[in-house]
């Protein structure tokens, strides 16, 4: 099974390429941080999408993890033109374009698996974060009718939303915001962040046969921050 993890440099991203059984190939745009894989291709996502395009059909992907994300915290008057071009082109475009290279070689097989990384701000919204929870509403939609579009050649797409997660990404977005770190646990029911174990643990279920059935779900891995408070 060849599967690819894009952003898989750090946290989320890296947690589940050292995480899955298979012959791992993973995207970054830091060299540095991918040469201790053994397939790696340097590439962003912001600028060159097409290159991991062709790596994609190169190696015959069967599982494509679309990872690699970025986030900003903003109010919507200050947002610029070339900011919303970049969010949307790295969180929305390029893994719909990646998804499109990816597909024929699943037909071709009868089995894929496709798994989007979201966010519960993509579910509830996220004040300050306008551009980040709309192409993240953008890639839950864009999984379902996937879904639904490539259910008869077996291949599954779902994406899953985590909440607050324990990396680097996500400390320093509490940074950015207008809340503590301290403030935010107490707003989430189980009182902690997500591990990015818990992610690579579900995008693990998700790729085997266990998981055939599900397709076009939105699964929010979030310590309760979706239900309420």
């Amino acid at each position: 099974m060849n599967i690819l993890v894009t952003g898989a440099s750090r946290g989320i991203g890296k947690t589940i390429a050292e995480t899955l059984d298979g012959n791992i190939f993973v995207s970054a745009r830091s060299e540095d941080l991918l040469k201790h894989y053994r397939n790696y291709c340097v590439c962003d996502l912001a600028l060159e999408a097409e290159r991991l395009g062709r790596y994609i059909q190169e190696n015959q992907i069967d599982v494509l993890i679309n990872n690699a994300g970025e986030y900003i915290y903003s109010p919507i008057e200050n947002i610029t033109k070339p900011e919303l071009e970049h969010i949307l082109k790295v969180n929305l475009e390029a893994p719909l374009y990646l998804i499109s290279k990816a597909v024929p070689y699943m037909k071709s097989k009868k089995w894929g698996r496709i798994i989007n990384i979201g966010s519960i701000s993509g579910v509830m919204g996220e004040a300050g974060a306008s551009l980040y929870s709309a192409s993240k509403a953008g890639l839950i939609g864009a999984s379902k009718a996937l879904a639904l579009e490539l259910a008869e050649f077996g291949i599954t797409v779902n994406t899953i939303n985590p909440g607050w997660v324990d990396t680097e990404m996500g400390n320093s977005s509490a940074e950015e915001g207008d809340f503590t770190k301290d403030e935010i646990i107490e707003c989430i029911p189980q009182k902690r962040f997500v591990t990015p174990e818990e992610v690579a643990g579900m995008v693990k279920y998700l790729i085997s046969d266990e998981a055939k059935g599900v397709t076009g779900q939105s699964i929010n891995l979030c310590a309760g921050l979706s239900v309420g408070y």
